[in-house]
């Protein structure tokens, strides 16, 4: 690679961000929301990009609430610094994967007192709602959720909603329940399964784990991991799987090691 390269790919990068309506200066030090994890914030260039559209999708069809989930978990650290939340939600996808639960949400480490849930007949009037929703300020995120692929959430919509998440300097997240094949004006693209936990000093259920793979970055590159969350602190930390080892003569009793 030559000298020369680097400042040819920052002007490609600033070229599409201005074709698709983004902040034509990358690295202008704008607000991030950091998940809390070294190596993903250092990919993202310290995290998630404020005033600023985020497409989230399920790995598989079973995985359409671990999504949902990992969507809430980054709109209750957006709101940490204060503001509301508004989950959009076409009727037909409330049917497809149940309603908002209040006092789960409360569980889950976003306040329910924080949170508004607007149920709209059409997606049409979801991406609607969702563009005047991210110009309001006093919002510290907007979640639109779509049953389908959600072709009407094209090029030209997710530049509209960039712009609106913009003026009013909120997170956006378009939750898909299923990964889209059209081009869209997002800063991140994630594909989000669900991961087993580990038990708690009970035994019991442990703390929320995901899979999150991150298939655009406008900020560098790609990359995929296991993480927790953490519904106390509202923040997330790396998980490791237990693996085991090769067995001998006793596959029941091979010992455990951790990768990841």
């Amino acid at each position: 690679m030559t000298a020369a390269m680097p400042a040819t790919l920052h002007r490609l990068r600033q070229a599409v961000a201005k074709i698709e309506g983004q902040e034509t200066d990358l690295c202008s030090g704008s607000p991030v929301l950091a998940l809390g994890i070294r190596t993903v914030d250092a990919l993202l260039q310290g995290g998630l990009a404020a005033a600023s559209l985020h497409d989230i999708a399920p790995a598989a069809v079973r995985d359409v609430g671990a999504a949902a989930g990992f969507a809430l978990a980054l709109a209750a650290r957006a709101a940490k610094s204060g503001g509301d939340t508004l989950c959009i939600q076409t009727d037909f996808a409330a049917i497809e994967s149940g309603d908002v639960y209040g006092p789960g949400c409360d569980l889950f480490g976003l306040q329910s007192s924080r949170l508004l849930i607007l149920k709209v007949s059409r997606p049409l009037d979801a991406l609607w709602a969702m563009e005047e929703a991210l110009k309001c300020r006093a919002l510290a995120s907007v979640i639109v959720e779509l049953p389908h692929d959600g072709p009407l959430a094209d090029l030209t919509a997710t530049r509209r909603l960039t712009l609106a998440a913009r003026e009013g300097g909120s997170f956006g997240f378009l939750l898909r329940h299923r990964p889209s094949s059209f081009t869209g004006s997002v800063e991140t693209r994630w594909e989000v399964a669900a991961a087993p936990s580990r038990p708690d000093q009970f035994g019991g259920l442990g703390r929320t784990a995901f899979v999150l793979s991150l298939t655009k970055n406008r900020h560098g590159a790609a990359g995929r991991w296991p993480v927790v969350w953490n519904h106390h602190d509202r923040d997330f930390s790396a998980l490791s799987f237990g693996v085991a080892e090769a067995a001998v003569d006793r596959p029941d009793r091979t010992l455990y090691s951790h990768a990841g």
